[in-house]
């Protein structure tokens, strides 16, 4: 049998059993009686396994009978990238996408399996089953990753994207994107079915708010993997461009961390009903959105996939879950309202309601400024962009009101908040904040927003490790071992703050004080630019069995040799050369070097040639940005505190994971 229809032998198999758990879901659920939801989910992830294997087997083996592995692989493509492959174009996303939320769903009717009678874990069982045969018979129709190739006999493969075999990240970036996209699917799912079955007043929602940190976590750390891939091969020297598809990833993040800290509310006060149902169904919602924008072509980007047929089904899903949702919200409203309201504007439920305002407004600011664009060439046919001006002038403030959040929030009492034991509890750690300012002042550090920055993260990292302590003495005082003090919701959320506030210093302080030059360089010649010493000690050209070009000899400071080339891959000179930058990083800041141009008579292929430049002679550019490594550490802390959320102290309900 060949590839061809073994693979899609899979995929129908599991689109038959998805429909088949569906239909035995409903019954199930109408007759009162336990479905088979175990077996059906089980079959699923064996035949979308199954279906992965096999695309596997054609890039491992660069098997050119499949048209996706002749597109996206070569016979030269190495180990790594042959596997990364699969996810490098649109039909194998699709594919890896199907694969992990049929895992999810697995472990979710797994996890639950117990209580499988349970209307609320029937009708999310019942959704988790729709949704992921949604995208199954996507890749059963139109989004077919087994399309034969008639070329088989004489191709030799194109290789996948230039960018896309440019840096390990790969392996690692887009599986967590998906993952967190794909989490989001659960909290949905379950939201959708306590409005159906109106129980809406029970323990689900902290239930809901794991599985949602724990999407929250992999789409965090896969955003800031995204940047530092961004980083390394684009060769601009940035991380965050608010490139389209860059905020497509990031709305979904921004509604899930609202719901993430609202829901407390609820557990806690009985508040914010509809809200929270309203934000577990847009964040999954908004996935489905940003899966448009990258997998429709409709979306000029770096990032995004090329056109396809998929747009108007994607649309088309996406008004469904919002219509679907709005109905049961107004269906449900009377069994929503809460009998209590927010007592004071000044209280932790107060700050929490701020909080979520600053996240979906700055989210409603980025969708506008995604989506106008295609609205304005739908009605005008002019094409119109929105540049990174327009979203910064919103970032800034709102990372500013952030960060005094952070700073003040976890030190106020619910109900209300005295003024008096507020300023005790913040007196130290104001004190030292001034005085580090002070100190930056006194060194040199001059700029009002950088200080002020600075000033507000202090004050919220002060205020995480104030509220580590009295959860470090709790678990002292119970006799419980030191480690249980970062285990469990509150400490995860205080180590993800003080990963915010790392990456927020890095973030201020590389932004602030980045210098971008150009040195024009004989071989041999040394010039300095924002006291970094770059010297220029000749061109060597490299051939392999992926690429080819020509790379300068760049030494950094006499101790540091990099290597920023113009670069071609084998089987993509369609595309072109395209620049390879090299970085000396350390923890007090980066060294950005590039390959701009070369001198008259200069014969590099790709590069240009500048005309004012004697004949030798070649431009580096170089950026030297501050302290832009903690963007990176910070991240990382986030994504563990997210972990150290997700798991719980101890099993006191029957119903969390």
């Amino acid at each position: 049998m060949s590839l061809t229809w073994l693979g899609r032998a899979f995929i129908y198999g599991a689109s038959f059993v998805l429909v088949i758990g569906l239909i035995d879901q409903i019954l199930a659920i109408r007759a009162g009686r336990r479905s088979r939801a175990i077996w059906y989910a089980t079959l699923a992830v064996l035949a979308i396994a199954g279906a992965v294997g096999v695309m596997q087997f054609g890039l491992v083996t660069h098997n050119f009978s499949l048209l996706y592995v002749s597109e996206n692989n070569a016979t030269f493509t190495p180990l790594l990238y042959s596997i990364t492959g699969m996810w490098s174009d649109l039909e194998g996303s699709i594919l890896l996408w199907a694969l992990m939320l049929s895992v999810l769903v697995l472990v979710v009717v797994l996890r639950y399996r117990r209580r499988g009678d349970d209307p609320v874990i029937s009708w999310a069982q019942g959704i988790l089953f729709l949704v992921l045969g949604f995208f199954t018979i996507l890749m059963a129709g139109p989004a077919d990753p087994f399309v034969a190739n008639p070329n088989a006999a004489t191709s030799t493969g194109a290789g996948p994207n230039a960018l896309l075999q440019d840096n390990p990240l790969v392996a690692v970036h887009p599986p967590l994107l998906y993952l967190g996209f794909v989490g989001f699917t659960i909290p949905f799912a379950f939201a959708i079915a306590m409005l159906i079955t109106g129980r809406v007043q029970e323990e689900w929602p902290m239930v809901l708010r794991r599985w949602t940190v724990l999407s929250w976590g992999a789409l965090s750390l896969g955003i800031v993997l995204g940047a530092w891939w961004s980083y390394q091969v684009l060769g601009w020297g940035g991380f965050w461009g608010w490139d389209p598809v860059e905020n497509a990833a990031l709305l979904p993040w921004l509604t899930a961390t609202a719901y993430v800290h609202s829901v407390i509310v609820q557990d806690r006060r009985g508040l914010l009903r509809v809200w929270n149902l309203s934000l577990a169904v847009a964040t999954f919602a908004l996935t489905v959105l940003g899966t448009f924008f990258t997998r429709s072509g409709v979306l000029q980007s770096v990032h995004a996939f090329s056109s396809s047929t998929l747009g108007p089904l994607l649309v088309g899903f996406f008004f469904l879950t919002v219509g679907g949702a709005v109905a049961l919200l107004i269906w449900r409203g009377d069994r929503l309202r809460s009998p209590v309201g927010v007592d004071s504007p000044f209280s932790k439920e107060g700050l929490f309601v701020a909080n979520n305002i600053l996240f979906v407004g700055f989210a409603i600011v980025v969708l506008l400024g995604t989506v106008f664009p295609l609205l304005y060439e739908a009605v005008n046919g002019n094409q119109v962009t929105i540049g990174s001006p327009y979203f910064v002038s919103v970032a800034a403030p709102a990372s500013v009101l952030l960060l005094a959040l952070m700073a003040i929030a976890p030190l106020v009492s619910w109900r209300h908040a005295d003024a008096h034991v507020l300023w005790r509890r913040l007196l130290v750690i104001a004190w030292l904040s001034l005085a580090v300012v002070a100190i930056l002042y006194v060194a040199g550090v001059r700029k009002p927003l950088v200080l002020g920055a600075y000033l507000l993260a202090l004050l919220a990292f002060g205020s995480a490790v104030r509220t580590l302590r009295g959860s470090f003495t709790a678990t002292r005082r119970r006799g419980d071992p030191w480690w249980r003090t970062l285990v469990g919701p509150s400490a995860g959320g205080m180590v993800v703050h003080i990963g915010i506030v790392i990456l927020a210093v890095g973030i201020v302080t590389s932004t602030s004080y980045a210098t971008r030059t150009e040195i024009t360089l004989a071989p041999g010649q040394t010039g300095v630019t924002a006291g970094q010493q770059i010297t220029f000690d000749g061109l060597h050209e490299f051939n392999d069995s992926l690429r080819f070009g020509t790379a300068l000899s760049i030494t950094v400071n006499r101790h540091a040799h990099l290597s920023p080339a113009i670069t071609t891959f084998k089987g993509r000179t369609d595309q072109g050369a395209v620049g390879t930058p090299a970085i000396d990083s350390n923890l007090l800041r980066d060294v950005y070097v590039t390959f701009d141009a070369i001198g008259q008579g200069g014969a590099v292929s790709g590069a240009q040639v500048a005309d004012n430049v004697p004949e030798g002679s070649v431009v580096v550019g170089v950026t030297v940005e501050p302290l832009l490594a903690w963007l990176w550490i910070g991240g990382l802390i986030v994504a563990l505190g997210a972990a150290l959320s997700f798991f719980r102290r101890s099993a006191k309900s029957e119903l969390a994971p």
